[in-house]
């Protein structure tokens, strides 16, 4: 499969390892020094695009895709209030997306779990449920992708919690505490506090093999294939 890498940053390049040791071809690499290649032409040159570049940019690369009817594995996050508007063209102009807030197994699992849990937490009103989430200095989005998901995830499931908040401490709002710090790949933390005890589920990431092993998963899954996918189609 011939791969178009855009945002060849450490996470391009951690991408772009696990592709070749899959016997797939990287024909396109885009970063900062190179946007213009970012063309029909170009992405022609491919079979799918895998995508991790930054909030500001990534929606002009899914539509920059769509226009040359590339399949587009997304990886950045920081774009979903626009997410009806993109589902909605991908639709209509018969192309191909596939996104997630997180492409690794591991979290993946770990949503089912944190869904699980929020749903017989819902009942227990004397623990009050709060996140915390750690990434490296340069994940430029906060709270992160991952930490929505989860958020939204205990909001569903919890009666008493109506949103969530990085600065909001009520008692109907999810408080997220971020924090950035280091090289530090991931880690969410979900803690259910009452007097008596603490419940708490973690995820840290020790690299951002996982991450990168899941994109190019996405991407063997998507091609070939119309419409919108998740991980959820995989796992």
């Amino acid at each position: 499969m011939k791969i178009a890498l855009i945002g060849y940053g450490k996470m391009g390049k951690e991408i772009e390892k696990i592709a070749l040791e899959r016997n797939h071809e990287i024909v396109l690499k885009i970063n900062s020094q190179n946007v213009n290649q970012i063309t029909s032409n170009d992405l022609k040159k491919a079979d799918v695009a895998i995508e991790f570049s930054t909030p500001h940019t990534v929606l002009n690369n899914i539509y920059t895709c769509f226009d040359a009817k590339l399949p587009i594995v997304v990886g950045s996050t920081g774009w979903y209030d626009d997410f009806e508007k993109v589902k909605q063209d991908c639709s209509k102009g018969n192309n191909s997306l596939f996104y997630a807030s997180n492409f690794s197994l591991g979290v993946n699992l770990f949503f089912k779990i944190n869904k699980q849990l929020a749903e017989l937490m819902n009942k227990y009103t004397e623990y009050e449920v709060s996140m915390e989430e750690v990434h490296h200095i340069h994940k430029l989005d906060k709270p992160s992708g991952t930490a929505i998901t989860l958020a939204n995830q205990i909001i569903e499931k919890i009666d008493r919690k109506k949103n969530w908040s990085i600065s909001n401490k009520n008692s109907d709002t999810l408080f997220i505490k971020d924090i950035r710090e280091g090289e530090v790949p991931g880690t969410h933390i979900i803690k259910y506090h009452s007097e008596i005890d603490d419940i708490e589920i973690m995820h840290k990431a020790h690299n951002r093999k996982g991450f990168a092993l899941g994109s190019v998963v996405a991407a063997e899954f998507l091609k070939g294939k119309k419409g919108i996918f998740t991980m959820d189609d995989i796992i």
